[in-house]
């Protein structure tokens, strides 16, 4: 039986850990083992854990190192055969481990896989954070089975199929311990957000693939440390996109493909501002020029593919954007025939 490791990243979710942390240490699997990284929360969180859930293995880091580098580090300390990356705010089922190991340990190639991740507030409506899993269109843009942009669709088992992904949630990643080290983990220039969309590109560009498994099933809070709406994360989740275009698309796709992304950026910058949000107006320029200067300064801070070899799954070849808001296509089942 392969060993697994759950690892929680915490910074200040003490209320997260007790509400949630009780289902992931009703896990079922056995061999396993529950560790929560602490991101030097302010709060009591440590306390409570030290307190009331003695079993739970606590890795203490000296400052709040993000998602990237605060699992990275984490991770150096953890041996095991697969890891779990889990969200604070995540519920479990019993037995949400089962097929996940079964499907890894059926093909060597398959690198990462992700649950079906459901609402906690509306256990019937997949997530945003990955939902059934994540897609990518040709010019960056992610979206997964089950919410494309803002919409998320009821489940109604229309995605229950393992298959091939691009990209498997951060907030629920399993990922086999091997290919994690092989692909020297997270880019830590990141700090937070997509940079599990980073790494599941490189993953595949080095051979892997990433899969769904829905008969898996997680319920996510989703917002918890920077909620919808946020300008740093809007600022982030536009900076690592780009920079996540520019490290992993062959230059034959990356001299076009990036401009054309800032000018559609521009456009929903411009829009956002009409509609009164200046904050995300501001976001998206202020991630701009931080992407040039990554390009001028800060390429050597960051983790790029060791191959380009491997070919993409959960790719779509046309524009997301297009179908969306032009042809009004609200689900995935519509763009993805």
């Amino acid at each position: 039986m392969p060993k697994v490791a759950i690892v929680i990243l915490n910074w200040n979710g003490r209320h997260y850990l007790q509400q949630f942390l009780p289902s992931v240490l009703a896990t079922t699997y056995q061999d396993k083992e529950v560790i929560v990284a602490d991101n030097a929360s302010t709060d009591d969180s440590i306390d409570l854990l030290k307190q009331h859930y003695p079993s739970v293995t606590i890795i203490q880091h000296p400052q709040n190192f993000g998602y990237a580098k605060g699992y990275n580090e984490a991770l150096k300390q953890v041996n095991a055969d697969y890891f779990v990356l889990l969200n604070s705010d995540v519920q479990v089922q019993s037995s949400w481990i089962e097929p996940m190991v079964a499907l890894l340990e059926s093909d060597k190639t398959i690198a990462a896989c992700q649950p079906k991740v459901l609402s906690f507030t509306n256990k019937e409506l997949f997530e945003y954070a990955g939902a059934a899993g994540g897609w990518m269109d040709r010019f960056g843009y992610p979206f997964a089975k089950g919410r494309i942009f803002d919409i998320c669709e009821k489940d109604k088992g229309q995605y229950d199929k393992q298959e091939a992904i691009f990209w498997a949630s951060g907030a629920a990643l399993f990922i086999r311990a091997s290919a994690f080290h092989r692909c020297r983990g997270f880019d830590e220039f990141f700090f937070a957000h997509q940079e599990e969309i980073d790494l599941c590109w490189r993953l595949q560009l080095s051979g892997f693939k990433i899969y769904s498994c829905p008969q898996s099933i997680v319920y996510h809070v989703g917002g918890g440390t920077l909620p919808k709406g946020n300008s740093k994360k809007t600022f982030l989740n536009f900076r690592n996109n780009h920079i996540a275009l520019y490290k992993n698309l062959p230059w034959s796709q990356k001299w076009w493909k990036i401009p054309f992304r800032i000018f559609l950026d521009i456009i929903s910058a411009f829009k956002g501002l009409l509609s009164g949000d200046g904050g995300y107006f501001l976001a998206i320029f202020l991630s701009h020029f931080a992407f040039l200067k990554w390009i001028a300064a800060d390429q050597d801070k960051s983790t790029f593919p060791e191959s380009t070899k491997g070919s993409l799954q959960g790719y779509y070849r046309h524009n997301i954007v297009w179908q969306h808001f032009i042809n009004r296509k609200r689900y995935f089942g519509e763009i993805i025939r």
